[in-house]
């Protein structure tokens, strides 16, 4: 599972000693750790594609860090945050090219974005951008 990974990289970066590694490692288990807790109370377990929104969203969230530090000209956090979205996303899957996410919707018989979006969040979940889901379907 891609949380096993993440503690093992966790435990390699305190060998180390790389603090920034550490820290966005640590946010990636707290928030398992805060999902795991949410889910139980439902009955579910985390799996690898609630881990893939996890790593997505932090991943939003250091480029809206980013972009707040580069507007007041802090070019050192810049590339701090940098470096630690860089080490998040190599757990990410490869995401679906515009040209496949293309190929796929001309496959369907219900071209209506309802349609065409649901059939992307239940077949490709964490597997595509649904934002560029949505561009490409009204490009055609």
């Amino acid at each position: 599972m891609i949380i096993d990974e993440i503690k093992q990289a966790n435990v390699q970066a305190m060998k180390d000693k790389d603090a920034l590694a550490r820290a966005i490692y640590s946010v990636i288990m707290n928030k398992h750790l805060m999902a795991t807790v949410d889910s139980r109370t439902n009955g579910k377990e985390v799996e690898d594609a609630d881990m893939v929104r996890i790593i997505q969203k932090t991943i939003k969230e250091l480029e809206e860090e980013r972009d707040n530090y580069a507007r007041v000209g802090n070019e050192e956090e810049v590339k701090n945050i940098e470096y630690q979205k860089s080490l998040i996303e190599k757990y990410l899957p490869q995401l679906l090219s515009e040209e496949e996410i293309k190929a796929i919707i001309m496959t369907l018989e219900d071209k209506t974005v309802p349609s065409v979006m649901r059939h992307f969040k239940t077949n490709y979940n964490g597997k595509c951008d649904m934002k560029v889901v949505s561009n490409v379907l009204k490009s055609l």
